[in-house]
């Protein structure tokens, strides 16, 4: 086992209106105490093996492992635009849940195409869309 120990300054720094942050390294994402090298190996390893593989290999709790996972995921999701070339779309909505959560899917209708987006906040998007055919189309699902 090779062990490597990463020291290096982290200054603190005092906003009146964010209180005492940590300025932000390269080598980490936002919040974490781990390198980026080692959240995108345990992400991988989330996907790829067992909980069990996961925690042996890397010794971290699976709380932890969920922790990594959801921050490279937000990572990944904040660098690609899921609408960005997209010319024919379908779209579907379903609602689930009391309280009126909506789940949102976009269809790329040209061949071999799709886009899913993740739920909606608490009201339909169409219903809340500015364009007369979305609010026509919005009108007649409900």
């Amino acid at each position: 086992m090779v062990r490597a120990y990463l020291e290096a300054e982290a200054p603190r720094v005092c906003w009146p209106e964010h209180g005492v942050v940590v300025a932000a390294v390269p080598w980490a994402r936002h919040g974490a105490g781990h390198t980026r090298a080692f959240d995108d190996t345990a992400a991988w390893l989330a996907v790829h093996t067992s909980k069990q593989a996961v925690g042996e290999l890397l010794r971290v709790a699976w709380a932890t492992v969920g922790r990594i996972v959801t921050r490279v995921v937000a990572d990944a999701e904040a660098s690609r635009d899921r609408l960005a070339g997209l010319r024919r779309i379908g779209i579907d909505e379903v609602s689930y849940k009391k309280g009126h959560r909506y789940l949102t899917v976009v269809v790329d209708t040209t061949p071999g195409g799709w886009c899913g987006l993740p739920p909606a906040m608490t009201r339909p998007p169409l219903a809340a869309s500015s364009t007369p055919s979305a609010r026509r189309a919005a009108s007649r699902s409900s």
